[in-house]
């Protein structure tokens, strides 16, 4: 066996004859069964929230995203047959894949749609004066451009998976490419959070420290305390999303790529912590009744 290989790859390469190996690693079995329990944890929470206070449709995308990746955990942690030449032999790239596609990008229209939620809730005077995008158009922007960046992730992948090592190298760029397009597009958003809330606090201080908009679990009833919450999601993304660039940037061999351990530390633990944080912090609990609270809504994006 070649020395300095991590155990994963090893496997890996004991298990070459019997599927096709399309990542640096076999996922083992105690992690994803530990991100699991987590993941399942917090969906379970967040579902209880969603139907005890009002089922509102726009809080689907945090619920549906976290049991999505529950699924697609629970998928990846069965037990690996090494005799199986059957459907039973599982994919190694099938977890950081599953969590891309169907924890992140529901994660990223979750903070969307609460930045526009969040902005109705204050008078029109006010919004034009902190806002650079109007709240109506949040959603729509940052999603469709999710959606573009992501099929040229989808497209890059998939020309990753070719036997050819020039059409191989030209997928892997068109993964960093969609990558890279997604990480400026949420940092866009990212900027106009910041901004939204440095400018309220500079030119309507009465605004800032108004503390009536809403309740939460942990006392007090603080509009800030989820503006707050929304700016630690953010952080936990961003990791997400420059762990992801440097991974498909160093190769199929590279480090990252080939060692389990930055998986979990850079990519499911942040995304699971900061979007748990809505499990004690739940926002429509913030949030006024609004005649426009009904436009803003994944269904009319």
């Amino acid at each position: 066996m070649t020395p300095g290989l991590c155990a994963s790859r090893r496997r890996v390469l004991y298990l070459k004859p019997y599927l096709h190996c399309s990542a640096g690693y076999i996922p083992s079995n105690t992690p994803t069964g530990i991100a699991l329990a987590l993941y399942l944890l917090s969906s379970i929470v967040l579902w209880i929230h969603w139907f005890r206070y009002g089922r509102q449709r726009y809080m689907l995308t945090l619920t549906l995203g976290m049991t999505g990746a529950c699924h697609f955990l629970f998928t990846d942690a069965r037990p690996i047959d090494p005799r199986s030449h059957g459907p039973r032999v599982r994919s190694p790239n099938w977890r950081p894949r599953a969590t891309t596609f169907s924890g992140t990008c529901a994660f990223l229209a979750t903070d969307y749609v609460l930045l526009a939620h969040l902005a109705s809730t204050f008078d029109d005077a006010v919004v034009e004066k902190v806002m650079f995008i109007r709240p109506s158009r949040i959603v729509r922007i940052f999603v469709w451009s999710d959606v573009a960046t992501f099929l040229l992730q989808g497209g890059g992948g998939g020309l990753t998976a070719s036997n050819n090592p020039s059409t191989a190298n030209i997928g892997t760029k068109v993964v960093i490419t969609g990558l890279s397009l997604q990480l400026a597009s949420f940092g866009l958003f990212v900027l106009t959070l910041l901004i939204f809330g440095l400018r309220i606090r500079s030119q309507f201080p009465e605004v800032w420290k108004t503390t009536s908009m809403g309740k939460s679990f942990i006392g007090g009833a603080d509009w800030r305390v989820l503006y707050c919450t929304m700016c630690l999601t953010c952080i936990g993304i961003l990791i997400r999303s420059a762990f992801r660039i440097v991974e498909f940037a160093g190769g199929y061999n590279g480090r990252v790529a080939t060692h389990e351990v930055y998986f979990y530390t850079l990519d499911s633990l942040p995304l699971w912590i900061v979007m748990s944080f809505y499990c004690v912090i739940w926002p429509p609990r913030f949030f006024h009744s609004h005649p426009r609270d009904k436009a803003i809504s994944m269904t009319h994006v």
